[in-house]
């Protein structure tokens, strides 16, 4: 089946919004629908009153959406995109939800003729603006490359991990990876500073050794100066942890530090800051030290 030029793209967020600007200026034509229409509207160019009339105008959807529920909702729920798809459709979901979850919506869509990738990314907003996502590609090869120039409108590395599910298994061990390095970082910053040590010198003596990421070079200047301005917000990568942790516990695998930072991302989430960038965990630490 030839590669789709026009597309179906379901939710304006942080991520999404970027990402479909990205596919029209690759030539796609996009319709857009969103939950709030006015950001739909924003969007500029055609706009769908439902997810239906968005997939029966192209016969390729997108979702970028918070979770589980809405995805379920925006795919399978009244007037879903699975009501506008004809046999031989393709939902691509690039949302991260579990992959149980992911391997549950496949099914419900096969039973329709309606074929299914979870593919979610990795990179942040900054990635999702400049089109250089890393996307991790769960499904059969078939549609896979179907939609890989959609893939590469938005993202520098397109990765097949394997079939159904494990793009999202992917993505949530790669967010639980950085959650736990970042939550590292903050409290390391927190006994830094109580230490008396020049922060500045810390971050240059980090940055050169064994204890360098991606996470110090993104995040400790956020961390220092408050500057919480969600790139990533925190509620989203509690919740990442949270699918990771209950997909480790039903194959019996123990992921302690998974656990760890579950608590110190809650704890932040308690004190009003699961709409900061994630960076703000580094308040949960310092709440923490406080006397």
């Amino acid at each position: 089946m030839e590669s789709p030029r026009r597309v179906g793209f379901l939710g304006l967020g942080i991520m999404g919004r970027p990402m479909a600007e990205n596919l029209r200026a690759a030539g796609f034509e996009v319709i857009v629908w969103n939950r709030t229409r006015s950001k739909a509207d924003e969007f500029g160019g055609e706009v769908a009153a439902t997810p239906a009339e968005a997939a029966a105008a192209t016969g390729v959807v997108i979702s970028m959406l918070p979770d589980v529920p809405e995805v379920e909702q925006v795919l399978l729920g009244p007037d879903g995109a699975t009501e506008g798809l004809a046999d031989g459709g393709l939902c691509i979901d690039m949302s991260t939800i579990g992959p149980t979850a992911a391997r549950a919506i496949a099914e419900r869509l096969a039973e329709r003729g309606i074929d299914f990738l979870d593919a979610p990314v990795t990179g942040s907003r900054p990635k999702a603006e400049d089109g250089t996502l890393t996307i991790m590609v769960g499904g059969p090869p078939e549609p896979l490359e179907r939609a890989r120039p959609l893939f590469e409108a938005m993202g520098q590395q397109v990765i097949h991990v394997g079939p159904t599910g494990h793009g999202a298994m992917a993505k949530l061990i790669n967010n639980t990876v950085g959650a736990i390095n970042a939550a590292a970082l903050g409290e390391g910053l927190v006994l830094a500073r109580e230490s008396g040590l020049d922060l500045d010198a810390l971050r240059q003596v980090i940055g050169s050794g064994s204890g360098a990421s991606a996470m110090l070079e993104l995040k400790a200047g956020a961390m220092l100066e408050h500057d919480f301005e969600p790139l990533f917000k925190l509620e989203h990568m509690l919740k990442d942890v949270r699918h990771c942790l209950a997909e480790a516990r039903a194959l019996g695998v123990r992921f302690e530090l998974a656990e760890a930072a579950e608590r110190l991302y809650g704890e932040a989430e308690a004190r009003g800051l699961g709409g900061s960038d994630f960076a703000a965990v580094v308040e949960a630490a310092e709440a923490a030290t406080a006397p």
